[in-house]
């Protein structure tokens, strides 16, 4: 198998994998419940599923920390 392994920034609680599995638990039971059995916060835990409720599966995906948009960056020409 030549697939990449996904990477994690160094303060990542959980990989792509555990947070599908935060959201699987979470559909039967309260976030706060699974986010301390998983060793993490309530707010980290209602971040994810929340993502997810809204995106589906991507949105369980890392983004980007690159800004969107700059205002006060200087014009390209």
């Amino acid at each position: 198998m030549t697939g990449k392994r996904p990477s994690l920034h160094r303060n990542a609680p959980l990989s792509v994998e555990g947070r599908r599995r935060l959201v699987e638990r979470c559909k039967s039971r309260p976030i706060a419940h699974v986010a301390a059995e998983m060793g993490i916060s309530r707010a980290c835990a209602s971040k994810w599923v929340n993502r997810f409720r809204r995106y589906g599966e991507l949105g369980l995906h890392d983004r980007s920390s690159a800004p969107r948009h700059q205002p006060t960056a200087t014009p390209a020409r």
